[in-house]
């Protein structure tokens, strides 16, 4: 991991003013912010959310692709954590996790292997906002691998909320960067990979907190490919409780869209899974929880 501060980042600037993520340029810059805060908001309360609007409040542009809806780290640190408690995104893509930990009072540790998504997230963290009675909270950035978090402390992390890439479906570096998990065509290959990711997870997470993963599945070949139930078994195969099963669902699919046009004798994915995992207690007893487990 090496951090990449604010500093990196302005002086960054001074001879960029856009960056390319995949084949798209996302612009750098000043930002005009109109509200900080969603028009109206309460707690999801099942365990279906729907978002028909993604957001658009502070820095929450929507120009990312593949970048997931403000509302959903917004739930997730509402629920799981308290201000001033330490928030992971190891895949962090344009920052919208820890622009919503700047807004909470939450401090925030953002990490993504793609050097410019890194400081599409800076540019994004970098408006002015304190909440009265409280300091702006410190939110660190680094260019690393989810799969090997060498300066993240063990048990230092009070929630872990992030969105992994649905193997190749979108390549945010275009096969430029190696180890990039959007890169991965092959599903056995990918469920491997993220395990890695569920280890060092397991490994920072505090005993009692939460890792909620955004994941979905594809189709090739005009069938579905299973990634989500790969994905849950090898979180619950490294020690986690599944503690909610979220079907969120899609509205603004433009890879599907411009995958499957016309007429298709299929049904288009509109579903993404969000899981909510808990790390066990020290010396818990898990024997009331077996069914929330590790099975095979």
């Amino acid at each position: 991991m090496k951090e990449i501060t604010r500093e990196d980042h302005r002086r960054f600037l001074e001879s960029y003013d856009y960056v390319i993520i995949g084949n798209f340029r996302i612009p750098l810059g000043r930002h005009k912010i109109n509200k900080f805060f969603p028009s109206s908001f309460a707690l999801e309360s099942t365990t279906v959310w729907s978002f028909p609007e993604r957001g658009d409040w502070a820095t929450h542009y929507g120009d990312y692709r593949g970048n997931w809806s403000p509302y959903i780290p917004r739930n997730l640190i509402l629920r799981y954590t308290d201000k001033g408690e330490l928030v992971l995104d190891q895949m962090v893509g344009s920052g919208t996790t820890l622009v919503e930990c700047k807004l909470l009072q939450r401090r925030g540790i953002g990490v993504d292997i793609n050097p410019n998504a890194v400081m599409v997230t800076r540019n994004r963290l970098d408006f002015d906002y304190k909440s009265p009675g409280n300091e702006e909270p410190e939110i660190r950035t680094y260019v690393g691998d989810a799969r090997n978090l060498d300066l993240i402390y063990d048990e230092s992390i009070d929630l872990i909320a992030t969105h992994p890439p649905y193997m190749d479906a979108i390549s945010y570096s275009g096969g430029y960067i190696e180890g990039d998990l959007s890169n991965i065509h092959d599903v056995d290959k990918f469920v491997r990979e993220m395990r890695k990711v569920a280890e060092e997870s397991f490994r920072v997470l505090k005993p009692g907190k939460h890792c909620a993963i955004l994941i979905g599945d594809v189709r090739r070949h005009k069938h579905f490919v299973l990634i989500t139930p790969r994905v849950l078994q090898v979180f619950l195969d490294v020690g986690f409780i599944l503690r909610e099963d979220i079907i969120k669902l899609q509205w603004n699919m433009k890879s599907t869209r411009e995958k499957w046009k016309g007429e298709h004798d299929f049904l288009l994915i509109a579903h993404e899974h969000l899981y909510v995992f808990r790390k066990p207690g020290k010396w818990e007893d898990l024997s009331e929880l077996k069914g929330s487990v590790k099975w095979w």
